[in-house]
């Protein structure tokens, strides 16, 4: 090593020494250009992590072909790996012949390359001389052995080694799995996951090192349990993921689309390792991870799912179709369970597992057959594979997308209830597995509390206790984490002190400094209500605050305007209720504006319509990376009416006197756009292009973390001495702008590219973001141009093609095009 790099290498051992939370990663290698390791760079380019992408050098052509050509599939991904396509360019491109210096400065070098045993360690010993005295060194495989990868790398290097199992897609999926090997240091691994917790926003599982870990142990294990379930019942793969998805609780591809969305020759890898790893011995349920004939005849037939067009489930035009192993040809699909069963999934747990346990139909005892089969395999496993219940549940949801764990439902369904009901399938060889359930289940602590979370914890079958959550200074910025069913912990609905609550909105308080606005409106829609709660915090927080945080606990933040509640108004009193309630939902926006302390909007998901403007008319946005956010308020026929488009040309006038261009409509080319064409940012990295996010905003890669940050942002801006911008007039783009604009839309219009309503639309928009009739340069208030905004707004609700757009979205939920 260097210099330098013995430099860095004291800093972080200096670092280690203060603690898990202390330790800096600089720059992360990852090695391997496939599929996983090319998106987990990109990740890492996501949270502001430097990154160097390896693989082999390439046979023809520059050296970093391979890299190159994997760096540039990342743009054309959908959904895409990258908040922002542009930053693929971030990514420092890198092979083994030319560029293992590079190895001495990353902090941290996370091994991706293909799952082969000798390939992963043929490259250690390679790797070994040219790593940093400090860094940590993780292998992504899925399945292998982690400790017998470890037996490859020197031993000054072991006790720096881990497993770092990334689920696909990285950026999305928030399961990380960490394995640690009988040499792996502790405070390695705590150090791991504080990093990949706040630095990635990741939720991280510790796992045994067996074949799979938890989540790919426990969930394909499940999914080969479904597949021979399915066989036995005669049901299709349209019924069974109709089954299986939402109703069920679990990811809305349900089954068989969610093989898809993997690859099935993804799915048949994790299958064989299961094969190849594991025996009859060592798996009771072994005689069920044979590989389906189905999936054995797509695997032959090439057709590997979503990323050939075709597996399970192939499209042709508009239409899906499902593949049919008897004729091994693709018939039509679209089938769904029979409502009975829809209804059942609805029950209370405790009484729908025992419908389902009784049912007749051969859908209803599917369901039941799969329940107890997830049932019984977490149990008989949860010694072997995990530290706790709560590792197994928690993989579930974060890996699989699943609402509640396996042991979660159990033990709401009632624990012994379901144990007995399950036994007894056993017995009479109903279960996939003659395994009896363990002693754990029926006697001891578990039994005598109904299940395996508690107050105290959740249970250890190998201490026969229940074990509390790992303390780690990282979890301190989870105020609220998410909290499985039956286990201890505050929840934001009750915590703190309440200040004032209704049925729309609570406003309250966890340290007496700064003030929290909850809305509870169904998906936190903004309703005349909510505005009159905001403004009554912003005038209690102006009283005895140093700020206000506007934030829900969950997802979305908000939905927008609360369309629905108004219509009654408007259909009995007219256009006054809806310019009255647009007037007031103004008004409410200025508040926040001009608030006498910072406020700040912690936001999470959906940020859409009047979400997006409750976010802009804040002081600072605290916006978690996947986020949405746009003014969206076009799909349903109408414009931005609580200010998004005042903000528009207010931002743009702004960017223009900060610039030695002038011209103001240059600066409001891309809102007006953003606006005119319903623009989302798909991450907060793109809301931030699109001017929803500013530079100065914070973006927060873990969900969990966002109102810790939001509160400190709130108390650090009233520290400096926040005073609110001050009331100013602003010069507006004029008529001569809107001319030119209206150029555009004209051949859009006439080109076929847009409708005579949309045309119609953008119109008006392109008028209230240029001022209306008045010369260019003209100075105005924001007062004025959200009165052109509720002009707008009115005249449209009027409007008959918006009332269709308006009652088909209440309706069906999807925009209507006329």
């Amino acid at each position: 090593m260097n210099k330098d790099q013995d430099e860095h290498a004291a800093v972080q051992a200096a670092a280690a020494k203060a603690g898990p939370g202390r330790f800096l990663v600089k720059k992360v290698a990852v090695l391997g250009a496939g599929v996983m390791g090319a998106q987990i760079a990109a990740h890492l380019v996501n949270v502001k992590v430097p990154v160097v992408l390896f693989d082999l050098p390439a046979k023809e052509g520059p050296k970093n072909g391979i890299v190159t050509k994997a760096v540039e599939n990342l743009k054309k991904l959908k959904p895409s790996p990258l908040g922002v396509a542009e930053d693929a360019a971030l990514i420092q491109q890198a092979n083994y012949e030319e560029h293992m210096g590079l190895l001495g400065e990353c902090d941290l070098v996370i091994e991706a390359i293909a799952e082969r045993m000798d390939w992963k360690l043929d490259l250690y010993q390679k790797i070994a001389p040219h790593v940093a005295k400090h860094a940590i060194v993780a292998s992504n495989t899925s399945g292998l052995s982690i400790t017998k990868l470890s037996e490859a790398l020197p031993e000054a290097i072991q006790p720096r080694f881990c497993g770092i199992h990334f689920f696909n897609p990285p950026r999305y999926m928030y399961l990380v799995e960490l394995i640690a090997t009988p040499t792996t240091n502790p405070e390695i691994l705590d150090q791991l996951e504080t990093f990949v917790t706040s630095g990635l926003g990741k939720g991280v599982v510790r796992a045994k090192d067996t074949p799979n870990f938890i989540a790919n142990r426990v969930g394909i294990a499940g999914m080969l349990g479904t597949m021979r379930e399915v066989e036995k019942f005669g049901l299709t793969f349209d019924v069974v993921d109709d089954l299986t998805g939402k109703k069920l609780g679990r990811a809305s591809s349900g089954t068989f689309r969610t093989a898809d969305v993997v690859g099935l020759d993804t799915m048949a890898h994790v299958i064989k390792t299961l094969q190849d790893t594991l025996s009859a011995d060592t798996d009771p349920f072994y005689g069920s991870f044979g590989t389906p004939e189905v999936l054995k005849k797509l695997l032959a037939l090439g057709n590997l799912g979503q990323k050939t067009k075709a597996g399970f489930y192939r499209k042709a035009g508009r239409d899906i179709l499902r593949f049919e192993l008897e004729s091994e040809s693709y018939v039509p699909a679209g089938q769904k369970a029979d409502e009975v069963y829809g209804r059942m999934l609805k029950k209370p747990a405790g009484e729908r597992l025992k419908l389902l346990r009784n049912a007749t139909g051969p859908q209803g005892q599917f369901l039941w057959s799969i329940l107890r089969n997830s049932f019984h395999y977490a149990a008989v496993h949860l010694a072997t594979i995990a530290e706790t219940a709560r590792d197994v549940d928690q993989a579930m949801r974060w890996g699989f997308g699943m609402k509640q764990g396996p042991f979660e439902l159990w033990q709401e369904a009632g624990w012994l209830q379901v144990a007995q009901w399950i036994q007894e399938d056993i017995a009479a060889g109903k279960a996939l597995s003659k395994a009896p359930l363990p002693k754990w289940v029926f006697e001891g602590p578990v039994a005598d509390a109904g299940g395996v979370h508690t107050e105290q914890g959740s249970f250890n079958p190998t201490t026969g206790k229940f074990q509390p959550r790992r303390v780690l200074p990282v979890y301190d910025r989870q105020l609220f984490p998410e909290l499985l069913r039956g286990e201890g912990g505050a929840r934001f609905e009750t915590a703190g002190t309440t200040l004032h609550e209704d049925r729309n909105i609570r406003l309250w308080t966890l340290d007496h400094q700064v003030l929290i606005a909850s809305l509870k409106t169904k998906m936190h829609t903004i309703s005349p209500e909510v505005c009159e709660g905001l403004q009554q915090a912003v005038e209690l927080a102006e009283k005895e605050y140093q700020g206000l945080v506007v934030w829900s606990g969950d997802e979305p933040f908000s939905a927008g305007a609360d369309l629905e509640s108004t219509l009654p108004a408007f259909i009995a009193v007219g256009v006054a209720a809806i310019e009255d309630a647009e007037g007031f939902m103004q008004q409410t926006m200025l508040r926040l504006r001009y608030a006498g302390v910072p406020v700040v909007s912690a936001i999470r998901g959906l940020a859409l319509g009047g979400g997006c403007e409750l976010g802009l008319y804040s002081a600072k946005r605290v916006v978690a990376m996947e986020s949405y956010i746009g003014l969206v308020e076009v799909g349903v026929g109408l414009v931005p009416g609580a200010g998004g488009l005042t903000y528009i040309a207010r931002r743009a006038a702004e960017n223009a006197a900060a610039s030695t261009d002038k011209d103001l409509l240059k600066f409001l080319t891309e809102g007006f756009t953003a606006a005119a064409m319903a623009k989302v940012g798909t991450s907060a990295l793109e809301s931030r292009k699109l001017g929803y996010v500013l530079e100065s905003d914070v973006i927060v890669p873990n969900k969990d973390e966002l109102l810790y940050v939001a509160l400190q942002q709130a108390r650090s801006l009233y520290d400096a001495g926040y005073r609110a911008p001050h009331k100013r007039m602003f010069p507006v783009a004029g008529r001569s702008a809107k001319a030119t604009i209206m150029g555009q839309l004209v051949n859009l219009r006439d080109g076929g590219f847009a409708s005579a309503h949309d045309f119609h639309i953008a119109t008006l928009i392109a008028n209230v973001v240029t001022g209306g009739d008045v010369d260019a340069n003209t100075l105005v208030t924001e007062e004025y141009l959200m009165t052109l905004e509720r002009q707008a707004f009115c005249a449209l609700v009027q409007h008959p093609k918006t009332q269709e757009r308006i009652l088909g979205m209440l309706s069906t939920g999807k925009p209507v095009r006329n």
